[in-house]
């Protein structure tokens, strides 16, 4: 049932069958646990990720070499990467799975220069990388901005280990061009790939194209999908948004319009923050949160002192209403919701952990960047595709995500 759950996305029924379990003191095993800690590691809750590392030593299963390759999977998803490799570090034997979950930490927080380090140093032992390790790698170097690594990395694969690629490897390398803005290269990698390429494949082309503002290539990647797979609602909003930062108000009508006929929808922003034991829920605009009134009116006070810090808002895909409304629309997206009711509940130095179910927005990343200026606190923001840490003004990602 654990597992059940767990591999389905019921990631609290899972826990809640767990902690059941424990209250009728019933041992868990290895495979208890692999299917539990995965659970935890998509909550992304520090606390409870500590309580269940507390639980496996507990139990002596502290040198189970799977259970402890899921605890350092868990870490590095729960933003912490040095704990991560501690444990990486204290384990006598390592499974391939072991040294994939390590490397892909590291990719997830920007560190692609670690997780290549750790790759060179597998490569020198009995452990042999599997086509799970170079998405990892790709995924490492796309995410650091080091292309050459990863073309280098992507021929190597099958010259050296003899592994074809796969689909999700030709997604990680049109993302690895698109993230350096060489879309043209990403766009005649797709065109020359052996299989017919796929919705990841067109989706990296299609977010490379709303960061580098690439109307001609991001309408060619959005048709693609739209054939792919008709019914998503994200790809059309990509689009739009492309537009938007076009000013082809016309273009993003009919985007609009089209998704309406369809009654496609956009998946909403939601935000996570954990306080005392309870996770904290966050949806852009909404005012349903007991502490909201606090919540808006510190944020207006937030917005005050990062302007005069030197923020300044950027609106360029919200039109056809005023400047003030735009800049309030930008100001009550989830992640800085939740930003403020972290800052407001705990003790200054306290770091704040978020988790967001989207990319963050160009403009929450740089208002984060001077809410971490102006307060002194550190910021953790995980969103759908890696780490940010936003420490005394400046963010780990380098401004490169």
């Amino acid at each position: 049932m654990i597992l059940g759950f767990a591999q389905n996305g019921c990631v609290n029924d899972a826990l809640n069958y767990f902690y059941e379990m424990h209250s009728r003191n019933m041992r868990p095993d290895t495979f208890t646990m692999v299917s539990v800690i995965p659970a935890l590691a998509e909550l992304s809750v520090t606390r409870q990720a500590k309580w269940i590392h507390g639980f496996c030593i507990r139990s002596c299963l502290d040198d189970d070499i799977f259970v402890m390759t899921a605890l350092v999977d868990m870490y590095a998803k729960c933003g912490a990467i040095h704990t991560a490799r501690k444990l990486f570090d204290r384990m006598n034997e390592r499974h391939v799975t072991t040294w994939n979950a390590m490397i892909d930490g590291y990719g997830t927080h920007g560190l692609g220069k670690a997780g290549l380090e750790l790759f060179n140093e597998m490569q020198k032992g009995v452990v042999k990388p599997n086509d799970v390790t170079f998405l990892s790698v790709l995924s490492a170097c796309s995410h650091a901005g080091m292309v050459e690594e990863g073309l280098s990395y992507f021929t190597s694969m099958k010259r050296d280990y003899g592994i074809e690629p796969g689909m999700d490897h030709y997604g990680a390398m049109v993302d690895l061009l698109g993230r350096a803005g060489r879309l043209n290269e990403a766009w005649n990698f797709i065109r020359k790939m052996p299989i017919e390429p796929g919705i990841n494949v067109y989706g990296a082309m299609l977010g490379a194209c709303k960061i580098h503002k690439n109307v001609e290539l991001g309408e060619k990647a959005a048709n693609k999908l739209f054939a792919l797979n008709p019914d998503e609602g994200g790809y059309h909003v990509l689009l739009a948004n492309i537009y938007a930062t076009a000013s082809m108000w016309g273009e993003v009508a009919k985007v609009r319009t089209t998704m309406k006929k369809k009654g496609l929808q956009k998946t909403p922003g939601c935000s996570v923050v954990e306080l005392r034991n309870e996770v904290h829920s966050f949806y852009s605009g909404t005012t349903n949160h007991p502490q909201s009134k606090k919540i808006y009116a510190y944020l207006e006070e937030l917005g005050n002192k990062i302007k005069a810090a030197g923020y300044v808002p950027d609106t360029s895909s919200i039109h056809d209403v005023e400047d003030d409304i735009k800049e309030q629309l930008n100001s009550t997206h989830s992640e800085r919701l939740a930003i403020a009711f972290g800052l407001l509940n705990t003790s200054q130095g306290t770091p704040i952990h978020i988790r967001k179910n989207l990319r963050v927005c160009g403009d929450c990343h740089t208002a984060t960047k001077y809410i971490s200026l102006v307060t002194g606190r550190e910021i953790i923001v995980r969103d759908m595709q890696r780490f940010h840490h936003f420490k005394n003004g400046t963010c780990s990602c380098g401004d490169y995500w």
